[in-house]
């Protein structure tokens, strides 16, 4: 059975240094803690890697979250892959639940993740999930 949690969160986020790719590009990196709330009672660190020119309006950015808390009371911890683009400001994010990656009671958890960012700058999610054998 699938079920959605969904609530406020918060991020900081911190650049660090990027990594040379070669013949002048260069990997954008940064760090984000997020604290979620509501459904999901949980905190999270977020390795990300970035390559465009977000001054166009394009670019794109990889990412492997590690969230641990509660998901509807159920204790555990889990990862999340984004996949994310900008085509000339049109935007694009995909957030999916790494296979296997549960545990706890949250052991055989599958689901993706919405994320919207309102005109104030606050932070929303919507997860769908269901849990299965773990």
């Amino acid at each position: 059975m699938t079920r959605q949690a969904a609530g406020p969160f918060d991020v900081k986020r911190t650049a660090m240094e990027s990594i040379d790719a070669g013949q002048g590009a260069a990997f954008g990196r940064m760090r984000l803690e997020k604290r979620f709330h509501g459904d999901l009672d949980a905190t999270s660190v977020v390795e990300m890697l970035s390559a465009g020119d977000p001054a166009s309006g394009s670019a794109g950015y990889v990412a492997i979250e590690h969230v641990a808390g509660t998901l509807h009371g159920r204790a555990g911890a889990f990862m999340l892959q984004h996949s994310g683009t900008m085509d000339r400001g049109a935007a694009s994010l995909q957030v999916a639940v790494i296979p296997g990656s549960g545990t706890g009671a949250l052991s055989g958890l599958a689901g993706t993740l919405a994320i919207a960012i309102g005109d104030d700058g606050a932070h929303t999610y919507a997860f769908d999930y269901a849990i299965g054998k773990g």
